[in-house]
């Protein structure tokens, strides 16, 4: 039986790390948690903020995901996108989803994240 969803992993370049903590900290307010020592040894780093944890691994062939990412249900999503904005990364939206607000945006290595909420 499954009981939750521990995290999601993306992939990230080899040396990236330092870009990702300035978004994943300072634009979507994630906390770094450290990685046990035996992980660190691989790079990468992990955030997290109440149940929702997203791990980036490094890759050397690294390739953005473009169609796959997480779905982070948010509220405020107008002060969300906005936020995203003014740190200069896209935010693009989208009202396919019957329910939600929702829009799009890539972190600094060009992964997609998506922001929802239920209308």
């Amino acid at each position: 039986m499954l009981v939750a969803l521990d995290h999601v992993q993306l992939a990230a370049p080899p040396g990236s790390e330092d870009a990702l903590r300035a978004y994943y900290t300072g634009v979507l307010g994630l906390t770094e948690v450290p990685k046990p020592p035996a992980l660190a040894a691989r790079g990468g780093c992990w955030f997290e903020s109440g149940t929702v944890r997203i791990h980036l691994g490094i890759d050397p062939d690294f390739r953005p995901a473009d169609k796959a990412h997480p779905g982070l249900r948010v509220h405020g999503i107008d002060a969300w996108a906005a936020r995203i904005a003014a740190h200069g990364a896209p935010v693009t939206w989208d009202d396919g989803l019957p329910g939600h607000r929702r829009c799009s945006t890539r972190d600094p290595v060009g992964n997609r994240l998506e922001l929802l909420q239920p209308r």
